[in-house]
């Protein structure tokens, strides 16, 4: 049961960079998540400049990825209490897949997908944004990489450990 709300609290905290990231300049605010094709676009409309993207890039790589590779690692092996491999593992294949399973059928099927919050004037052509390779790397990713990425971190979690 600890998994399970340990995975919620990651979905929350990937919402909330979505939420925080779109509040003020609206889904131009995170276009970094869109096709190189729409930001090209959202360039080429003098909505955002290249360098700001670069910046936003960096900005919602760190706050999404320190906390995945270090605060969940830390949380299963020390709070958790967990102290073996497989059950490392697992725990963290857990968070992990809950948080990507939010992902994709949340924010990207449903708020990317279904609403207008995500829309960018002027690039409606483009819509919609998630598909073809984009849409088929993102599950790999999710089902394949996150496994794959809790057994490295769970190796190194039972190294230092």
């Amino acid at each position: 049961m600890l998994v399970v709300f340990e995975g919620l609290i990651l979905s929350f905290w990937l919402l909330l960079i979505c939420v925080v990231g779109i509040a003020k300049d609206g889904p131009v605010g995170l276009v970094v998540f869109y096709e190189q094709e729409v930001q090209d676009k959202v360039v080429e409309l003098g909505l955002i400049t290249k360098e700001k993207i670069k910046h936003v890039s960096i900005i919602t790589s760190l706050a999404l990825f320190l906390p995945m590779l270090t605060a969940i690692p830390l949380t299963v092996f020390f709070y958790n209490g967990v102290s073996g491999f497989l059950d490392g593992f697992i725990q963290l294949a857990g968070i992990y897949l809950i948080a990507g399973l939010f992902d994709r059928i949340f924010i990207d099927w449903w708020w990317v997908g279904h609403t207008r919050a995500w829309i960018i004037p002027g690039t409606e052509e483009f819509m919609p944004y998630i598909h073809g390779k984009t849409l088929a790397g993102k599950w790999i990713g999710t089902l394949i990489g996150f496994p794959i990425v809790a057994a490295i971190l769970a190796w190194v979690m039972q190294l230092v450990g």
